[in-house]
């Protein structure tokens, strides 16, 4: 039985766009038994996908090197015996457990010029920023260069209907047939990929004229933003920021009954979870990182400087985001229909 270490993404997203990976492995190992590593705040979203035997912490935070707490930690995983190593940050020391271990086989793209602690290279494609991130990822499945894949399943997360609707009750989730909207304004990778404060506050209490209750859920660091809304809207919004552990957030937005998101984890999250979703893009592209579910519709404006990936909008005038209206955000829900157009018509 083949054992097959897969070292995950640092950034939830990213770990959601490699489960098609990891379905084509179990496609083609049918009895491999495939673990991950990855950081605490990555886990519990492998923890749900069916494809992962087991997850081990990975101990090392973003950034850190430590090379003996790494080499200390993968001496000790020489006991598991993997076979292969596929390694998918493309980060140095992300290649260096691994190595350390000894697993026989290690591949990876070559990343920061990783070349002898993998011996398994692949190289990106030259259009690999206008490529499906869950292309990039697959073709690691298959032996070097790794070109076209064939159509992919997408990201689906396990989830417990009972537990999620219990976790919705305790957080104070609306019963039905009350509605609950779940938005998620923060975006790890910085404010051009945010949706302005303004709107969302905007959004939040044309919701709630139409009788849906309002929450926002994000991390720590995104209280100050959500506060900012909560004020904006007049308290039409209740936020949850920073108050949930990420399984608690993939439960509630499991239990939610539609979402307004940024390109962010929590997007991907919601569309892994299949439920119905409007994905507000400005910096990035819907075509390298869409939300994967045919209940998620993207909201974007077309504008020449967009998508340039950058963290923060460096000709300073940030159309992509502020142009994007609350009036297009709730026709995007009218079509998803999550909201009655009448209803929306008669609210102040």
């Amino acid at each position: 039985m083949p054992r097959i270490l897969v070292v995950a993404p640092n950034w939830i997203g990213d770990a959601l766009m490699a489960q098609p990976l990891l379905s084509r492995l179990r496609e083609k190992l049918p009895s491999a038994r495939i673990d991950a590593l990855a950081p605490a705040w990555v886990a519990p979203v492998l923890r749900r996908m069916a494809e992962v035997e087991e997850v081990l912490d990975s101990p090392f935070r973003h950034g850190e090197l430590h090379l003996r707490r790494r080499w200390k930690f993968a001496r000790a995983l020489r006991e598991r015996r993997y076979d292969q190593a596929i390694v998918l940050p493309n980060s140095w020391k992300s290649a260096l457990v691994p190595f350390f271990s000894d697993i026989p086989l290690r591949s990876g793209y070559v990343g920061e010029s990783r070349y002898g602690l993998l011996n398994l290279l692949y190289r990106p494609p030259a259009n690999a920023a206008r490529t499906p991130m869950t292309e990039h990822f697959a073709r690691l499945a298959d032996a070097p260069p790794g070109g076209s894949v064939p159509a992919l399943r997408a990201p689906r997360l396990e989830i417990d209907a009972s537990i999620a609707r219990a976790t919705a009750q305790r957080f104070g989730f609306a019963p039905p047939p009350a509605r609950n909207a779940v938005l998620c304004p923060g975006a790890e990778y910085g404010p051009a990929k945010r949706w302005p404060a303004e709107h969302f506050a905007q959004l939040a209490a044309a919701l709630a004229a139409l009788g849906v209750r309002v929450w926002l859920l994000g991390s720590a660091a995104d209280r100050a933003l959500a506060g900012d809304i909560v004020a904006g809207s007049g308290g039409a919004a209740a936020s949850l920021a920073g108050r949930t552990t990420l399984d608690e957030a993939i439960e509630l937005i499991a239990a939610g009954d539609f979402l307004v998101t940024n390109d962010s984890g929590l997007m991907h999250v919601a569309a892994a979870l299949d439920r119905p979703l409007v994905a507000l893009f400005g910096s990035s592209s819907p075509e390298h990182t869409p939300p994967l579910s045919p209940r998620a519709r993207v909201a974007r404006v077309a504008i020449d400087c967009s998508p340039c990936y950058a963290r923060a909008c460096p000709l300073g005038h940030f159309r992509c985001m502020r142009e994007l209206g609350v009036a297009r955000v709730l026709s995007e829900l009218e079509q998803l229909g999550v909201l009655n157009t009448a209803q929306r018509a008669a609210a102040p």
